[in-house]
């Protein structure tokens, strides 16, 4: 009988494996953690063309999830504080939940006791942008307004906060994801390949992050390249398996695309998927290779069912099996 793909995710270990559906929003807040990712990110929102990361001041509330909020990103540039959002599923009540942390970020800045002087105190001017590739249909730009929670309104509205909402799946905001690179790979690529695939979206994060920590030019000492770091011959082998032209006859090059990587890369761990049932032993094999992993299992260092992966003998493959878990299912306990 074949097996079900939810089927193909059940770890069989004590401490099961087992994906967050919140782990997209949480890979946003990683890459764009990363100032020169979203100095980009701000360009194309605001086609502007700065250059120095260092021009923005990340402010984003790390404690904030304890207060019973959560934002992806906070900073400053030119003296206005940005607050970026990522949402995979429809939530008209941000306008409330940003007013909560605004108001959070203001009292950070500010001394309280300013607040009875006889002076104005200046604080930055806010903006609010939500990132939005959920499933509902929703157009290119939309707004969520405060204004629209509250009961009984008569007249303008005395408070208002706007969020706006940019749609990034395939086919939406064209010019913004084409200004922003790392915006469509994240947003588009993995999702497309994961379901040609079938292979766990937060799985294949799961490995970039291992891989090349989300950065597309990686190379490493022994020949891997991109942001699943597959090396030539082997992305040779899995083009042909997934029917992908590869162009000229430098795969290298090839490589540095990140929608041909993410393709191969994804692919692989299909086939890794499929030949061991199993995630702990197919991503041994996505790093220490199927001739190692097969050669330990032959002599009985490690077991089939990946119930043992502390016998890893291969120290880096033992750290990288356990990242990945790791990593597969962080956050669980925050959301």
């Amino acid at each position: 009988m074949a097996m079900r793909p939810q089927d193909r995710y059940k770890s069989t270990t004590a401490g099961a494996v087992s994906a967050n559906r919140n782990y997209k929003d949480t890979v946003f807040r990683m890459l764009f953690s990363d100032k020169k990712n979203l100095l980009s990110l701000y360009n194309a929102v605001n086609s502007r063309d700065y250059t120095n990361p260092d021009d923005l001041e990340i402010v984003t509330l790390e404690n904030a999830i304890y207060m019973g909020m959560k934002n992806d990103l906070a900073f400053i540039i030119d003296t206005n504080l940005y607050l970026y959002e990522h949402q995979s599923t429809y939530n008209p009540n941000m306008p409330l939940r940003d007013l909560f942390y605004i108001s959070s970020e203001y009292q950070k800045m500010l001394d309280q006791k300013s607040l009875y002087s006889s002076s104005l105190q200046k604080i930055p001017a806010p903006n609010f942008i939500e990132f939005y590739n959920g499933t509902d249909t929703l157009s290119d730009y939309s707004e969520h307004k405060l204004s629209s929670a509250f009961e009984n309104l008569s007249g303008e509205p005395k408070l208002e906060l706007i969020v706006t909402v940019l749609n990034i799946n395939e086919g939406h905001n064209a010019l913004l994801m084409e200004h922003c690179r790392t915006l469509k790979e994240y947003s588009q690529y993995v999702e497309k390949y994961s379901k040609q695939y079938n292979v766990d979206e937060e799985l294949v994060y799961a490995v970039i992050k291992a891989e090349s920590n989300f950065n597309s030019n990686a190379h490493s000492s022994k020949g891997a390249v991109g942001l699943m770091q597959l090396m030539e011959n082997t992305a040779k082998d899995i083009a042909k398996k997934a029917n992908v032209q590869l162009v000229g006859t430098e795969v290298r090059q090839n490589l540095l695309d990140s929608e041909t990587n993410i393709n191969l890369g994804t692919k692989y761990l299909s086939i890794l998927i499929e030949k061991y049932q199993n995630i702990e032993v197919a991503i041994t094999a996505y790093n220490a290779g199927i001739g190692t992993v097969d050669n330990w299992i032959e002599k009985g260092i490690i077991k089939s069912d990946g119930s043992d992966i502390e016998n890893i003998p291969y120290k880096e493959t033992n750290n990288y099996v356990r990242k990945i878990l790791r990593d597969y299912k962080i956050y669980e306990k925050i959301y």
